[in-house]
């Protein structure tokens, strides 16, 4: 599968959990969207991580900065 989909998928559902997470009305509701919010930014994390561990080293040599 392509990363870019996986990520813009977790992205997604990061959304759908906040939204879901103003709703929540008790205590118990709140932290199991929290716990799932939490492990979807972490899953998110690891993409990014990978994407910048695989960005070849010298290959910005054309950036002004």
């Amino acid at each position: 599968m392509d990363p870019v989909k996986i990520m813009e998928g977790i992205s997604k559902e990061i959304d759908s959990v906040q939204k879901n997470m103003k709703k929540a009305k008790t205590p118990e509701e709140k932290l199991i969207h929290s716990k799932t919010l939490k492990n979807l930014c972490q899953s998110l994390g690891i993409f990014l991580d990978f994407i910048e561990a695989a960005v070849p080293y010298g290959d910005d040599d054309d950036i002004p900065f």
